[in-house]
């Protein structure tokens, strides 16, 4: 029987965090700050020493591996994006779409998880397909319905039809997959990565529906999240731009369930909205406003789950 959730997450500590201009072409979440690089680390670095205390203080099991100032990786604190972790200790390493994000796929990360027992059984790599030009970020791009052995999938630049559907040849998954926009300038434009609008739990999911344009698509996932018996909790779009979707629930040693997200994600939620969500787990509301909007994305992002 598979889990849908951990309680066991890989942080990676940032020593050189900034706004990334090769994610930025689209990456719409991303804002520049116009001050001192070492005063955006400065807060950066804060900001997750506060979230990994957080975490560990509600039992999570948290992992943290430093980044190295060489190569300069100004994305690195976002890992779910180069690895994945699966029940019996499979391992997944993607291909990225910005060239300086590749540059975070270390071995020595992989040895920190196997020194603290989590057995690695067998590593499966994407990563060439980036000579082809053909991308798959991890569970930014894919989100899995572990239980049900579905991933989801907002096609993009960053996500890949083809690599969608290796992924679940390999790992006996289902594909849904769909084109998510949001609104810029006068304009609709793919959002980069699923995972900012959407969010499946263990008996539920948070998604913006209106991102979705295409009605035959916003109904197949729908069909799909209710035939898996998760209750849909509809945000807005100006809800997933404050990170309401770039959420992701845990549970603790004692085997109680978290929802983590940011005070961006939380302030934005309505009170029906918060209402439902409880009803299913606590919360975990981490202060990240310098890493939300120089990285241009959220709590979701910085955790990678260790099965």
């Amino acid at each position: 029987m598979f889990k849908q959730t951990t309680d066991t997450l890989l942080m990676i500590e940032p020593v050189a965090f900034g706004f990334n201009y090769q994610t930025a072409v689209n990456n719409y979440f991303q804002q520049k700050m116009y001050v001192p690089e070492s005063a955006i680390q400065e807060l950066a670095i804060a900001e997750f020493n506060a979230m990994v205390k957080q975490l560990r203080t509600n039992g999570l099991d948290v992992l943290v591996v430093k980044d190295t100032i060489e190569p300069h990786t100004p994305d690195s604190i976002f890992p779910n994006n180069w690895v994945s972790f699966h029940e019996g200790g499979r391992v997944v390493l993607y291909p990225m779409f910005a060239e300086n994000r590749r540059n975070e796929r270390r071995d020595s990360i992989l040895h920190v998880i196997e020194n603290k027992k989590h057995l690695i059984t067998g590593v499966m790599d994407y990563s060439p397909f980036e000579l082809q030009q053909l991308f798959l970020e991890g569970t930014g791009s894919l989100i899995l319905d572990r239980v049900n052995q579905i991933a989801y999938a907002a096609l993009s630049e960053r996500t890949d039809k083809s690599l969608l559907l290796q992924f679940c040849h390999d790992f006996g998954y289902s594909a849904v997959h769909f084109t998510a926009n949001q609104s810029v300038g006068d304009g609709r434009l793919p959002i980069y990565h699923t995972n900012v609008m959407m969010c499946v739990a263990d008996r539920y999911a948070a998604i913006c529906l209106d991102s979705i344009d295409k009605e035959e698509e916003r109904n197949a996932v729908v069909d799909s999240l209710l035939k898996t018996d998760k209750e849909i909790i509809v945000i807005s779009e100006d809800q997933m731009h404050n990170f309401a979707g770039n959420m992701l629930q845990v549970e603790n040693s004692d085997g109680k369930r978290f929802l983590v997200m940011s005070q961006t994600a939380y302030d934005s939620l309505h009170e029906d909205q918060i209402e439902h969500l409880s009803s299913y787990n606590d919360f975990i509301v981490v202060a990240i406003p310098t890493i939300e909007r120089v990285g241009g994305g959220s709590a979701r992002c910085m955790l990678a789950e260790v099965f």
